[in-house]
């Protein structure tokens, strides 16, 4: 069964009565109401919100990291463990091919269903979760393979035992190792980027956000919470941390955004995942022929710039 958001209500209604025309038998009502529904998704899609984008990032059947790595990669095969403490779960690393080439894809993944979350923390990764990720990465430099970051997380597991085992010094590490590995990188925000969780996978020659997808420094909740004392202030801090995909891209703190189906990629996976497929596959075209240490160079480049700002007097 769809699961539909406040305001797909419209939506919800003329899905119902399409269902009921079809039991009826009445094809003739149900073209009318396809159409019907081809608009209203139109209208409703066409000027979102902050925090509806917010909403669809966040939306329960939206297409999660394996969900995509299934859809693209071809001949794929798991690596797994950091080779030092343990699996996570949280972050999935696959070695496959897009298409003729040959693609490592690293991701973070929340998992469906209650037993599948708990396992996967909820898209929260530990230490030894970015630790397996840079792994992974540095095999693919090894390998000269480039390798595909897909983002989806509230943000890096806060516990106690993550502190233990050194979430800060894991999400260091991977910025400063990625910032000069000498393969191809791509990194794409398929849903939530929350904070550190994000970047600590987020360092890549291009980064792109997917349409309906959101990158911060803090969730809206917990930004209402600070700066009102009311976490239901979130639809009013959605809007004012300029947080989704052309908020980003207008600010140059990313370089593409990937369009979505109409009607959120949990409306439509395969059409989604065609749309990361193309941009990699674009990506790879671009970047293929740039030697190494240019390639390096470009991206600290390009890592330096962010958050630079000119003052007016």
């Amino acid at each position: 069964m769809a699961s539909y958001l406040d305001f797909e209500k419209n939506i919800e209604q003329i899905d119902q009565d399409i269902i009921n025309a079809k039991n009826k038998g009445d094809f003739e009502a149900v073209a009318i109401l396809q159409k019907n529904l081809e608009k209203e998704i139109q209208k409703t899609y066409k000027n979102l919100s902050d925090f509806g984008r917010l909403q669809l990032a966040r939306h329960p059947d939206r297409p999660y990291a394996l969900d995509y790595i299934h859809l693209i990669l071809n001949d794929a095969h798991e690596i797994h463990g950091d080779r030092s403490f343990k699996d996570d779960p949280s972050i999935v690393c696959f070695m496959g091919y897009l298409g003729q080439k040959r693609l490592i894809v690293i991701g973070e993944q929340k998992g469906r269903g209650t037993k599948d979350k708990i396992l996967r923390n909820f898209g929260m990764p530990h230490p030894e979760g970015y630790r397996k990720a840079l792994r992974v990465a540095k095999l693919a430099e090894k390998f000269e393979i480039p390798i595909l970051f897909l983002i989806d997380t509230p943000g890096a597991y806060p516990g106690i035992e993550a502190e233990e085992r050194g979430q800060s010094e894991a999400i260091a590490r991977n910025l400063y190792e990625l910032s000069d590995l000498k393969t191809i990188t791509i990194a794409v925000v398929i849903g939530e980027g929350g904070s550190g969780g994000a970047l600590a996978i987020g360092v890549a020659d291009k980064l792109a956000m997917m349409k309906n997808s959101v990158f911060s420094v803090i969730s809206p909740e917990g930004c209402a919470a600070i700066l009102w004392n009311d976490p239901l202030k979130n639809e009013v801090a959605a809007k004012a941390m300029k947080i989704t995909a052309d908020d980003l891209k207008s600010q140059s703190l990313i370089d593409d955004v990937i369009e979505e189906p109409l009607n959120g990629a949990h409306r439509n996976k395969e059409g989604a995942a065609v749309a990361i497929a193309n941009y990699v596959k674009k990506s790879l075209e671009e970047l293929e022929g740039i030697d190494k240490r240019e390639l390096v160079s470009n991206r600290m480049k390009k890592i330096l710039k962010l958050g630079s700002y000119t003052e007016y007097s």
